[in-house]
C-alpha cells in the first residue's frame, strides 16, 4: 500500500484516495515548489481579487438574502399569530404576536445595521457581528422578561412560545423555496 501527502500535511493511502472518485493522488507541481522557493504561499493557492462590479454583486446578494430572511420571519409571524388566534382565541393570538415579536423586533434592528454597513461598504467584522448577536439575544430575552411581567394574567404560554419557535425557524420557510441565500 503506498502513501502520498497532501499539501495539508495530511498523510492517506493511495487506497483511501481511490475510493473518493478514483482520483489519482495529489502531488506538488514543479511549478508549486518553485513558487515556494520563491516565497510563495506554501499551499500553492492564490487570493482571489475582486473586481467592483462582483463587489457590488455579492453586496447586492447579502442585502437580498438578509431582506428574504426578515420576509419569510414576517410570514411566521402572521402564521403563528392567526394560527393561535384561530384555535385559542384573540389572548392566544396576541400572546403568539408578543413572542414572535420578542425575537423578531431585534433582529431586525440588526438586520438593518448589517444592511446600513453593506451601503455604506463598510461591512461588518467578525468582532462587531458577535456584539451584535449577543446585544439581539440580550434584547430578546429582556423582552420576553417584560412580556411575562407585563401581561402575566392573560398570557397564554404555549401560544407565545410557538410565536417564538415560528420566528425563530423563518429560514425554513426559505428552505422549502429554495430560496435560502
Amino acid at each position: 500500500m503506498s502513501f502520498t501527502q497532501h499539501g495539508f500535511g495530511d498523510v492517506v493511502s493511495a487506497q483511501d484516495n481511490a475510493s473518493e472518485g478514483d482520483y489519482p493522488p495529489l502531488h506538488r507541481t514543479d511549478r508549486q515548489q518553485a513558487g515556494q522557493q520563491q516565497g510563495a504561499r506554501q499551499d500553492g493557492l492564490s487570493p482571489i481579487v475582486l473586481s467592483e462590479a462582483d463587489r457590488a454583486t455579492l453586496r447586492f446578494k447579502a442585502g437580498r438574502g438578509l431582506l428574504r430572511a426578515l420576509a419569510a420571519q414576517v410570514a411566521m409571524l402572521v402564521f403563528a399569530v392567526v394560527v393561535s388566534w384561530l384555535v385559542a382565541g384573540a389572548a392566544a393570538g396576541a400572546s403568539a404576536l408578543i413572542g414572535a415579536g420578542a425575537y423578531f423586533v431585534p433582529n431586525a434592528f440588526f438586520a438593518l445595521r448589517l444592511l446600513v454597513g453593506l451601503m455604506a461598504l463598510k461591512p461588518a467584522s467578525p468582532a462587531t457581528f458577535l456584539v451584535g448577536e449577543l446585544i439581539k439575544l440580550v434584547c430578546a430575552v429582556l423582552l420576553l422578561w417584560l412580556a411575562v411581567h407585563l401581561w402575566q394574567q392573560w398570557l397564554v404560554w404555549p401560544a407565545l412560545l410557538f410565536g417564538l419557535v415560528c420566528v425563530l425557524k423563518g429560514y425554513v420557510l426559505l428552505m422549502l423555496f429554495r430560496r435560502l441565500p
